[in-house]
């Protein structure tokens, strides 16, 4: 009998214990509730502000094709804004991912002057993104909304992960590669699962807001989706082996290209003009404003099989040139306008299907950029739907083993290695 009423009491308090536990992560999910929706609102609202600016600002200059010779204005104002509000440090997506692992305080003023500036080199011809801005601005807002609730250093750094989760969503259109990749793309090999509801729930309400105000989901319609044999997968895999090439090579010039214009030209105000002027000879070299700006207008004839055949790598100078001469915005997108027009051209050769490979290429390449496999191919459903699944797979696995430890962010960090099953921990190769 006595033995009866110990289990009893023991089962009582095994119940209780489990209910209080419950409870007590019940409320912890309505804080990251409240706290997520709140900030998905505020950073989309930012975020489809800064669709609407940059598209107005890049629609101005198609039909003005003269306002391209302002870039030195442009670029002299960009570096006099980051001056007189004493950010002249400024380390763009790199502070961003390095403040998650430090207690390091991300500047208020980063938010804005990245809002402005990306604007501003937008709207007088600069190559770059937005996604990369989104970054800046989402981590920037993520960290105020951290020091306005006076969250501990730790849920602070959630802030700032749903923030950059929050604005990529808001800007692109795709809420579950936003939330995958903010968690994603700090630490390779660690995802940061404590930041999962958070993110989600911002990005997913950054997303709704957007689509509310008129911004429509990004998707694409691919044609000729080869179903999986041996030889179209031995083609794809070719894709991912050159495409793992082509990143390695856009991150080498995007890093060499800033080194070497830092080293030439230490002074930002003549730094940003010799970048204004080689934009302008090449642009009248090659006769054609189709490498200025954000580019996604070449981006969709790619995936509907139209390319010039020189278009990957004349995309990847002009970013280089734009972003090393001290022009600010994001390297997202040239890298999707790169793997885009690389697969078509590649399709083209190959003789498989040149929209479908423009497809492959722009999340291959992606992901060798960003080793983000996971993202990338989420990233490949959202945009382009489920069917060359296996494909995308594919190549999205060989572009990231063959990409080594090459990156856009130095501060991206690796602790698992690409190549053994053991662990390293070392920052992404830049040279």
């Amino acid at each position: 009998m006595r033995d009866r009423f110990n289990l009893l009491s023991r089962f009582r308090a095994k119940v209780l214990h489990s209910v209080i536990h419950i409870f007590c992560h019940l409320r912890l999910l309505l804080r990251w509730l409240l706290l997520s929706v709140l900030l998905g609102l505020f950073v989309g609202l930012v975020g489809v502000g800064f669709v609407y600016a940059i598209g107005l600002v890049t629609d101005l200059r198609l039909s003005h094709p003269w306002i391209v010779l302002t870039l030195p204005i442009g670029g002299v104002l960009i570096v006099w804004l980051y001056r007189i509000l004493h950010d002249r440090n400024d380390r763009g997506t790199n502070m961003v991912l390095a403040s998650i692992r430090s207690e390091a305080e991300l500047p208020v003023q980063m938010a804005p002057l990245i809002f402005l500036s990306t604007i501003v080199t937008h709207l007088c011809g600069g190559s770059a993104g937005r996604e990369g801005a989104a970054l800046q601005l989402g981590g920037s807002m993520g960290n105020l909304w951290g020091r306005i609730f006076h969250l501990a250093v730790r849920d602070r750094h959630v802030m700032i992960l749903c923030g950059m989760a929050a604005a990529f969503s808001a800007i692109f259109g795709a809420p579950i590669a936003a939330a995958v990749f903010a968690m994603e793309v700090v630490c390779v090999g660690v995802m940061h699962y404590a930041a999962l509801v958070p993110c989600a729930i911002s990005s997913l309400t950054a997303s709704w807001l957007s689509r509310r105000l008129g911004i429509g989901s990004a998707g694409f319609a691919v044609a000729d989706v080869p179903v999986l044999a041996v030889i179209p997968a031995l083609k794809i895999l070719l894709l991912g082996v050159l495409c793992a090439a082509m990143s390695i090579l856009f991150c080498i010039l995007l890093h060499r290209t800033e080194a070497l214009m830092q080293k030439k030209l230490p002074n930002p105000y003549l730094r940003i003009l010799a970048a204004s002027g080689i934009l302008l000879a090449l642009a009248a070299l090659t006769h054609s404003q189709m490498f200025l700006g954000l580019g996604t207008g070449t981006i969709t004839d790619a995936i509907a099989g139209s390319v010039v055949w020189y278009a990957c790598f004349a995309k990847m100078l002009f970013t280089a040139v734009t972003l090393g001469g001290g022009f600010k915005g994001g390297e997202i997108v040239p890298s999707f306008f790169v793997g885009a027009t690389f697969g078509c051209l590649f399709g083209q050769i190959a003789e498989i299907s040149p929209s479908f490979s423009a497809s492959v290429g722009m999340v291959a390449l992606f992901c060798g950029v960003t080793n983000c496999p996971l993202t990338s191919l989420i990233l490949a459903a959202e945009l382009f739907g489920t069917k060359g699944i296996p494909y995308y797979l594919l190549a999205i696995a060989v572009s990231y083993l063959l990409s080594g430890y090459y990156g856009l962010y130095g501060e991206q960090q690796f602790l698992v290695s690409k190549f053994t099953d053991g662990s390293v921990r070392h920052k992404t190769r830049q040279l």
